[in-house]
């Protein structure tokens, strides 16, 4: 039964939200997942700010093109799955490679991150990146270490001219 264009035009306006609101989005051939596989990858991304949605490729493309967002026709071929990581995307990522090396049926095919192109490599490598607070504060991190060194410096300097002084005090009481 084919679908209304009302219904098309739902689910455009829920997919251009969704892409809009993840800072990631894995896309996955789910080719051969049961019903009940594909509820067990959904209720292991639920916790981790995640969700797995099943669209068609036509309306993800017109989707991708309303934002203005590049258009990977390439992975979108086949039965695809769509990730959306609103939050951190370093744990839905590990989740969903985990339930792939499980199931051995989804594979994933790549992502988007932003407005960037991933490839299955790219999308391999995001668990391993550092979260955005990790890499925050190696930044401050970065940003201190000149400051307190000088300030150390400084505080050296002061406390060598103090013993001088301490010592040449004493020196002087004791003629």
């Amino acid at each position: 039964m084919p679908i209304t264009r009302e219904k098309k035009q739902e689910t455009i306006e829920q997919l251009k939200e969704m892409l809009t609101r993840s800072k990631a989005t894995i896309i996955s051939d789910y080719r051969g997942l049961t019903a009940s596989q594909m509820s067990r990858l959904r209720s292991k991304l639920r916790p981790l700010d995640s969700k797995l949605l099943v669209a068609k490729n036509t309306l993800v493309l017109k989707s991708l093109e309303e934002l203005g967002l590049p258009q990977p026709e390439e992975l979108l071929q086949g039965p695809t799955a769509l990730s959306f990581c609103f939050g951190e995307p370093n744990q839905p990522v590990r989740a969903i490679m985990e339930f792939a090396r499980e199931t051995d049926i989804l594979s994933i095919k790549g992502g988007l991150l932003g407005s960037r192109v991933m490839t299955v490599d790219d999308v391999k490598l995001l668990p391993t990146l550092p979260s955005e607070g990790v890499l925050r504060a190696e930044a401050l991190g970065s940003l201190q270490a000149p400051v307190a060194g000088f300030v150390g410096l400084l505080d050296g300097a002061l406390r060598g001219l103090l013993y001088v002084l301490n010592a040449r005090a004493e020196q002087l009481g004791q003629a």
